[in-house]
């Protein structure tokens, strides 16, 4: 869903209000729970085969407001007044917790503190943990350190924080996140059928833990049309047409089977996505009725895309709070609008284009999607 922001309002880019619980800006760090983790058994309050009765009491009460097959077997519920999303295994046991970084409950493995840090550091202490346990650590499908014999998978998530006049506001900096599981998950966390239903990674290309960041004088630098194209790609092209563009082919592809719906053949796969590493961009396809897939979008990766420029604001690669703060004087300064994207990125009303965020290890930079007028974002 993509939000409209009147101009004038810096406020508005921050407002998210769901009254029924509490926001992490509602709730002071001390607040915060700090549980303890014993590894593949219980962390905090919560123990592994717990039922979701179990999990609600243990939790003081908490609803799942957001939930998917929650004691049907194979389900998850997210606890958002505790910062916590509970997933349960075809016994209706809890198999994995996930722990959210902004406003969770602040998880300790020994002395170690896991949530609402510096990536890099929750790395180091925990290598040195293993190594002096002797267990191995790998890095899962994010970049992040994941270690079977404590059923932790690291993950990241971007800080936010408040403005003087205290309103919301994405930051440059990664702070940690976790999903602890039980022993029969411990192998592949993210790979085991009861969390895939929660967050499914599939699709995500794997990450080697290292973030290289094309310095600025290696870029291209890019025209953008706007609700027409950006540098050499137009919107409408057929696939081949990009790829002969970019004079790359993809480095990946990413599409889905139809739904089954009347008018698209079963079995025929739709593609969606192409990746193109060498240059820095993603091309995405629209696709429908009777007509094969054709550019509705591209978005050019913060760490090594070319350069785009608009009203003089250079949009990639930069500091994500820098280019927010640019774009909102430049709206404000004009009586423009600004629309805030499903994924919290920022844009100027009617240009169909929106700031996102790209993670360069322990930091952000940003990067950009830009969008024919039909096209609808979703993040």
């Amino acid at each position: 869903m993509i939000r409209k922001i009147t101009g004038g309002r810096r406020q508005g880019y921050a407002e998210r209000s769901w009254g029924f619980v509490v926001r992490w800006w509602d709730r002071k760090p001390e607040e915060r729970a700090t549980w303890r983790l014993e590894p593949l058994v219980k962390v905090g309050p919560l123990r592994f085969g717990m039922n979701p009765d179990e999990v609600a009491s243990a939790l003081d009460g908490a609803v799942a407001h957001v939930s998917q097959g929650l004691g049907s077997g194979q389900g998850w519920g997210r606890y958002t007044k505790w910062g916590v999303t509970a997933v349960y295994g075809e016994n209706n046991d809890l198999v994995a917790v996930s722990i959210d970084a902004m406003d969770g409950p602040l998880v300790r493995l020994g002395n170690i503190d896991l949530i609402a840090r510096t990536p890099s550091e929750v790395r180091a202490d925990l290598q040195n943990l293993a190594l002096r346990q002797k267990v191995s650590v790998r890095v899962n499908w994010s970049g992040d350190p994941e270690v079977k014999a404590w059923g932790i998978s690291m993950g990241a998530a971007q800080e936010q924080g408040l403005t003087p006049e205290g309103y919301v506001q994405r930051l440059d900096t990664m702070i940690t996140s976790a999903l602890v599981v039980g022993p029969e998950l411990a192998k592949d966390p993210y790979g085991s059928e009861p969390v895939s239903r929660w967050r499914d990674v599939r699709d995500e290309p794997p990450h080697p833990g290292t973030w290289p960041m094309r310095a600025g004088q290696e870029r291209q630098c890019w025209d953008w049309t706007p609700l027409e194209s950006v540098g050499p790609l137009r919107f409408g092209m057929k696939p081949q047409e990009v790829a002969a563009a970019l004079s790359e082919e993809p480095t990946t592809r990413h599409g889905r089977y139809p739904f089954g719906a009347p008018w698209e053949d079963l079995g025929q796969w739709v593609l969606q996505e192409d990746r193109f590493d060498h240059v820095g961009v993603s091309a995405h396809y629209a696709s429908g009725f009777s007509w094969p897939p054709t550019l509705g979008a591209v978005t050019i990766h913060g760490r090594t895309g070319p350069q785009v420029e608009f009203a003089g604001i250079q949009l990639i690669g930069r500091s994500v709070k820098a280019v927010d703060a640019a774009l909102t004087q430049h709206v404000e300064e004009r009586d423009m609008g600004l629309v805030l994207g499903c994924g919290g990125d920022l844009g100027v009303d009617g240009l169909n284009m929106f700031v996102r965020a790209s993670r360069a290890g322990d930091v952000l930079v940003s990067e950009a999607r830009f969008c024919q007028e039909q096209w609808e974002d979703h993040g």
